[in-house]
């Protein structure tokens, strides 16, 4: 009976060591702005977020102030961009855009009077080959009508009387398109470079589809951080456990169906742990003896009192001695 249930603790054990490897290899949360390729490279935009001071303190002498800026050339403005942030200029009135989202706004144009949004906060990376991108969405509307009002020019009609009803739509009307930026990023190796530089690359017929490039030492590829997990010392550990609870269930077992123990004589080696806890008790009983010795005692020759000329205290090793000869000679007599 006892040959039968080993299987059955083997099998506990193998379940349980399979649920510590698969809490092991469970995929983790990936922190925002960073991604790691199966082929073991990390990357790490996250220098690359510009991001306001705190109220209660200045910023620092190397601490950018102002989001990334890329020249427009030959399009009608120059932009600014933030990576897996929105950019930390005010906006007040964006196109298209409600006081809601506003505040989330990652990249806009200046145009005329007019603001114009390149799309919303994104914090996820993706990677193309050796490139990563990152895309903003839902930004400001385009099509046909922006791009003849823009070709009117002094138009006395505002955005707001031709796209009234996309505004109180923007996220919920289908078939109204919207500005996004796609932004590539590329390792720089230059060792000299202290900052990143962006570079507006073209925009789509409809300008509603805008890329950039980013060039940037961030970009590079790194070795991916070691993750926190169950570490050699607490698999061993585990293991260990399941050992001595094997050992025990089925010691236990054996010891009550085939040897019809009773009581503590069911463990498996009683006499053995019997023995143990006997030989604990001889050393808890010798180490208290040694160490009462070294406590105040009413008896022995240290703490004779009467002597042969009456006097207690004070006395010598010399005093000591004699007093023991003394009690010797009268013994002998």
């Amino acid at each position: 009976m006892f040959f039968r249930t080993i299987p059955s603790s083997l099998l506990l054990a193998l379940a349980f060591q399979s649920q510590v490897y698969a809490a092991e290899e469970r995929e983790e949360p990936v922190d925002p702005c960073t991604i790691a390729s199966s082929s073991g490279t990390f990357y790490d935009l996250r220098p690359l977020s510009i991001l306001p001071p705190p109220d209660d303190k200045k910023p620092g002498k190397d601490d950018k102030t102002e989001s990334w800026h890329a020249q427009g050339y030959d399009y009608k403005a120059n932009f600014t961009l933030n990576v897996c942030a929105p950019v930390i200029e005010g906006l007040e009135n964006v196109v298209g855009i409600d006081s809601e989202h506003r505040e989330n706004v990652s990249a806009f144009y200046d145009y005329g009077d007019e603001t114009y949004s390149l799309g919303q906060l994104s914090m996820n990376l993706t990677q193309r080959g050796r490139r990563i991108v990152l895309q903003y969405t839902h930004g400001s509307p385009c099509g046909k009508e922006e791009k003849s009002r823009m070709a009117r020019g002094g138009d006395s009609r505002t955005w707001d009387d031709d796209y009234a009803d996309i505004e109180t739509e923007a996220y919920n009307k289908e078939g109204s398109r919207r500005k996004s930026a796609l932004i590539s990023f590329h390792c720089d190796k230059d060792p000299l470079a202290t900052t990143a530089s962006a570079t507006f690359v073209g925009v789509d017929p409809d300008e509603c589809s805008y890329s950039f490039e980013i060039l940037s030492a961030a970009a590079c590829p790194a070795a991916q951080p070691a993750k926190q997990g169950v570490g050699p010392a607490a698999v061993f550990t585990i293991i260990g456990l399941i050992a001595i609870l094997v050992y025990f269930l089925g010691g236990v077992f054996y010891q009550r169906n085939v040897a019809h123990a009773r009581g503590w004589r069911q463990l498996p080696n009683y006499s053995t742990w019997a023995g143990i806890g006997g030989f604990i008790k001889d050393f808890f009983i010798i180490a208290t003896s040694s160490c009462a010795r070294f406590l105040p005692s009413r008896r022995g020759y240290s703490q004779l009192s009467v002597s042969a000329n009456g006097h207690g205290r004070g006395r010598t090793h010399d005093d000591e001695n004699r007093l023991i000869d003394q009690l010797d000679e009268e013994w002998d007599d």
